[in-house]
């Protein structure tokens, strides 16, 4: 089963701020979305779309058509709930099983999903033929820092206090078991140069690379602050030359 449709995970989920107040609740939002290219008129691929607020975005903002392909069936039930433009259409498989003809898509988003996949650069060639000439990929993942050594905790003292943030095995990538919502999930590391080096190599042209810092309105959120210590999440923009 997937991990997203286990009734006490989905519940803990559904509880965290960007579950509730959608983009507004992501602290990634406000960086993410300027670095958005423009929808109007645009076919666009969400991958791992999850409650469809990218999708929802995408098509009031004047997209022709939005695919999100998800393979939680209760995040879908939300995505579908939420959605009310005929022009967003939703399809429940694996990432790794998509396919699509070549150059269907002016825009790709992904949200926090690349880090679950195994093979990055099958993953990246695939999506190259899939978009059209000068089309967008845009992505985000949890950033090599935050995932190279696993856990993905702070490191703390006998009173409970952070003292830091682990970072080892930088350059052993592969999986690693963290912890997410008390939950263990499988990840995949990465360093910087693999996520960038493969998109070059794979026929793109980076555009934006854009480690995102807390919005100044989320500070005051338990834990936010913390956010400031070290790098958790990476975007990149790239386009299809």
């Amino acid at each position: 089963m997937n991990i997203y449709d286990n009734p006490h995970f989905f519940e803990k989920y559904s509880q965290m701020s960007r579950s509730k107040e959608g983009l507004a609740g992501a602290g990634e939002w406000p960086t993410l979305k300027e670095l958005l290219p423009v929808f109007k008129n645009k076919k666009v691929l969400d991958l791992g779309s999850g409650y469809g607020w990218h999708c929802i975005y995408a098509a009031d903002q004047g997209a022709s058509s939005v695919i999100g392909v998800e393979r939680s069936e209760k995040m879908l039930e939300v995505a579908k709930e939420k959605s009310t433009s005929p022009n967003i259409k939703y399809i429940h498989k694996d990432l790794e099983e998509v396919k699509f003809p070549d150059n269907s898509f002016d825009v790709i988003l992904s949200s926090l999903v690349f880090h679950y996949i195994e093979d990055y650069e099958r993953l990246i060639q695939k999506l190259f033929k899939m978009l059209k000439p000068n089309g967008h990929l845009i992505f985000t993942v949890e950033h090599p820092v935050f995932t190279a050594y696993g856990s993905q905790d702070w490191y703390y003292d006998e009173n409970g206090e952070i003292l830091h943030f682990p970072v080892d095995r930088y350059f052993y990538e592969g999986n690693r078991e963290a912890i997410f919502l008390g939950e263990k999930m499988t990840k995949y590391h990465r360093t910087m140069t693999t996520y960038i080096d493969t998109l070059v190599q794979n026929g793109f042209n980076i555009k934006r690379i854009v480690e995102p810092k807390p919005p100044k309105n989320l500070l005051e959120q338990e834990g936010m602050l913390d956010e400031m210590r070290r790098p958790m999440m990476l975007i990149i923009s790239a386009i299809k030359h």
